[in-house]
C-alpha cells in the first residue's frame, strides 16, 4: 500500500493516527535502502567514498565487533559524539542492525555536559573523535565506570594525536577483527515499533542538555512527515505522486550540520551525503560544484557565507537556515544568489522528532510550494495527517486565528525524557499532548503562523519558520514584544545577528535593548544611532531598543544563540550609560 496510507490503532495506551505501511523499525528501512541503492555512491568524506553496499558491509561489520568485543545487545545505549566522519553515520547504522539505541551527542558541548550526556544514558560503548578524547580523557576512567561502558574507541585517530588512555583507535579495532560479520543475521533482535530507537538531546540553553527518547515508530514517522509538503503539492496540482526513480539524477547535499539532521530523508532517497571536516565557504563551494550537489545549508550564518561567495548563482535547488533565528533579508538574498532555490516551511522540535508542520517541497524530491508559499510566505504549513495541533491560552483552546502556546499530539512526539519522568509530565499531557512551549496561530484554513525561527533539530534541509518561545517575550509597561520581531526589524546591509534583550526597568517591568554583530567593513557605516533610525521605521514606538550594543554574540553548539550570555552584558552598559536611552521613547 501507499507508504503514507493511514490507520488508527493503540499506542502507547492512546488511540492514534498512524502510518499503516512504515517500515517496523529502522534496522528494516536500512535493510531496504541499502539493498535498493546499493550501486549508489551514499558517502563522500575528503579521498573516502562509500557506495550504499559499501556503507551496509562496513555498518555489518561495525555490528559484529559491537556485539563481540563490547557486548552491545538489544536496548543497550552506545554513545557516538565526533565531528562528521563516515563512520558516524555507520556507526548508527550498526547500532539499529543488533537493536542498540545510537546516543547522538553534540560534539560541541562542553566537558561537563559531555560527560553528563554520555553517564546519564549508561552508554555500553562509546565512540569519540580525536578532539573529544583529548577533551575527556582526564576523565576518562571516571566516566567509563559512571557509564558502565564496555569500551571507548576513537573515530579517525590518525587526526590526533594516536594514542589516549583508556581508550582504542577504531580503525585498528576494525581492522584487526577477523570474525564473520554474517553472524549479525543470526540474531534477529525482533524490533517491535515501540521499542527504543534513538537518543538525542535538547540544545541545553538552561542547565544539563535533557536526553529524548524515542521508539522505532516515532524516529520513522518523520521520515514520511518529511514527504508530505511535496504529495500534498502534486495532488493540489492535480497530478499522480512521483515514485522513487532509480534513473532520475541522484540528489546530493552538503553536511555541515550534525549527522542526525539529515540522515533519514537523505537515505530514504538515495542521496549523496557529502561531508566537510570543519566549515569553510570557499572549500565548501567546492565540494558542491565537484559533487554535483543540490542542498546545502546549516544555520543562518553558514547560508548567508555561501549566498556571498563565488557559488552564488549555480543551480542549487535546497538552502536551509536551521538551528537559529533567520532574517526576511536572507530568504531574498538566497533567491538573488540562487534563482532555482525551491523555498519550503515547516516546523518542529527534537521532542517531535524533527517536523510536524510543512508546506512546499520536500527533499529529495523538490516540488515547489506554489500558491501556499507565495501567498502565506509566513506560514509553516499544515499539520502532517498523523499530527494534530492545538493552540492553548491560559490552559483552554483558542479560537483560530489567535496566538496561543502550541501544542502538538501523534506518533512522533518523543517517548519522554530520559530517566526524568517529572520533566516529562511537565511537558506532555496525560493524554499525549507535547507542550511546546512556542507560540504560534493556526488560520482558518489551518495552516499554522509563527513569528521566528526556532528549529531545535531536523532531519530534512529546507528553509524552516517556527514558533517564538513563550519565554522569548520583552514586556514593557504591559505590551507583549516579540524579540524576533525586533530582531528582523535591525536587520539591514551589513549586520549578521541580532539578539533582543530585556533590560530591567522598575517603572515598565522591562525595556528593549539588543546587541548586534556587523561585519568589519561596515562597523563605520552601520551604528546605534542609524540602527535606532531604522528600527523607528519598522516598529511601533514603545518596541524600538532603547539601546544597542555591538558585540559578537555567543551560541551553543546547535547554533543558537545564548541570550541568557547577554543579559548581564546588557545590564551593566545600561548601568554604565546611567540608565539612560539612547533612543528617545
Amino acid at each position: 500500500g501507499n507508504l503514507h496510507e493511514l490507520e488508527t490503532r493503540l499506542i502507547d495506551g492512546r488511540i492514534q493516527r498512524a502510518y499503516k505501511n512504515q517500515w517496523p523499525s529502522v534496522r528494516v528501512f536500512w535493510l531496504w535502502a541499502s539493498d535498493l541503492y546499493a550501486d549508489r555512491t551514499y558517502l563522500v568524506f575528503e579521498n573516502q567514498r562509500y557506495t550504499y553496499k559499501e556503507a551496509f558491509a562496513r555498518s555489518l561489520k561495525t555490528a559484529a565487533i559491537f556485539g563481540e568485543l563490547y557486548s552491545v545487545e538489544k536496548g543497550d545505549r552506545v554513545g557516538i559524539c565526533s565531528r562528521n566522519y563516515p563512520e558516524y553515520l555507520i556507526a548508527f547504522w550498526a547500532c539499529h542492525l543488533i537493536g542498540a539505541v545510537p546516543v547522538l551527542t553534540n560534539a560541541w558541548l562542553p566537558s561537563d555536559p559531555l560527560v553528563h550526556c554520555l553517564t546519564n544514558t549508561q552508554c555500553k560503548l562509546i565512540m569519540l573523535d580525536s578532539e573529544r578524547a583529548d577533551i575527556l580523557e582526564p576523565v576518562i576512567v571516571k566516566m567509563t565506570a559512571d557509564a558502565g561502558a564496555t569500551g571507548v574507541v576513537v573515530l579517525e585517530s590518525h587526526e590526533g594525536k594516536g594514542r589516549w588512555n583508556g581508550m582504542q583507535p577504531w580503525e585498528t579495532v576494525f581492522n584487526n577483527y577477523k570474525g564473520d560479520p554474517q553472524k549479525v543475521f543470526n540474531h534477529d533482535p525482533k524490533l517491535l515499533p515501540e521499542d527504543n530507537a534513538l537518543i538525542m538531546f535538547t540544545s541545553g540553553t538552561t542547565g544539563m542538555p535533557k536526553g529524548v527518547l524515542s521508539t522505532q515508530r516515532q524516529f520513522l514517522t518523520n521520515t514520511l512527515n518529511t514527504l508530505i509538503a511535496r504529495a500534498r503539492a502534486v495532488l493540489r496540482r492535480g497530478e499522480n505522486i512521483p515514485e522513487l526513480s532509480l534513473t532520475d539524477p541522484q540528489p546530493g547535499l552538503l553536511v555541515s550540520v550534525p549527522f542526525f539532521h539529515v540522515t533519514m530523508s537523505t537515505t530514504f532517497g538515495g542521496g549523496k551525503v557529502a561531508l566537510i571536516r570543519k566549515w569553510n565557504p570557499k572549500e565548501a563551494a567546492r565540494i558542491i560544484r565537484e559533487e554535483n550537489l543540490t542542498t546545502a545549508g546549516g544555520v543562518p550564518s553558514m547560508s548567508s557565507d555561501l549566498i556571498e561567495s563565488e557559488l552564488a548563482g549555480y543551480p542549487l535547488d535546497g538552502l536551509s537556515f536551521g538551528g537559529a533565528p533567520t532574517a526576511d533579508i536572507l530568504t531574498t538574498r538566497a533567491r538573488a544568489a540562487f534563482p532555482n532555490v525551491i523555498l519550503s516551511q515547516g516546523y518542529g522540535l527534537t521532542e517531535t522528532n524533527s517536523i510536524a508542520t510543512s508546506m512546499g517541497n520536500s527533499y529529495p524530491l523538490c516540488i515547489p510550494a506554489g500558491d501556499d508559499y507565495n501567498t502565506r510566505p509566513s506560514s509553516c504549513g499544515l499539520p502532517s495527517p498523523v499530527n494534530d495541533i492545538l493552540i492553548v491560552k491560559d490552559g483552554k483552546a483558542v479560537p483560530r486565528g489567535e496566538l496561543g502556546e502550541i501544542w502538538i499530539r501523534g506518533p512522533n512526539i518523543m517517548k519522554g525524557y530520559w530517566r526524568d519522568p517529572a520533566a516529562t509530565d511537565k511537558v506532555v499531557t496525560k493524554d499525549g499532548w507535547l507542550m511546546s512551549g512556542d507560540i504560534g496561530l493556526q488560520d482558518e484554513e489551518g495552516m499554522c503562523h509563527y513569528t521566528a525561527v526556532l528549529l531545535i533539530s531536523s532531519q530534512i534541509l529546507t528553509l524552516y519558520s517556527a514558533a517564538s518561545k513563550v519565554k522569548d517575550i520583552i514586556i514593557r509597561g504591559g505590551e507583549n514584544i516579540d524579540s524576533t520581531t525586533v530582531e528582523n526589524a535591525l536587520f539591514t546591509e551589513g549586520v549578521l545577528e541580532v539578539a533582543a534583550v530585556p533590560v530591567p526597568d522598575e517603572r515598565l517591568g522591562e525595556l528593549v535593548a539588543a546587541v548586534v554583530s556587523v561585519k568589519p567593513e561596515y562597523r563605520e557605516r552601520v551604528t546605534e544611532a542609524t540602527l535606532i533610525a531604522l528600527a523607528r521605521t519598522r516598529l511601533a514606538n514603545f518596541a524600538v531598543p532603547i539601546m544597542i550594543i555591538f558585540a559578537e554574540l555567543p551560541h551553543n553548539p546547535s547554533g543558537k544563540i545564548l541570550k541568557k550570555d547577554l543579559r548581564g552584558l546588557v545590564q551593566r552598559e545600561w548601568e554604565k550609560r546611567g540608565c539612560r536611552p539612547a533612543a528617545k521613547l
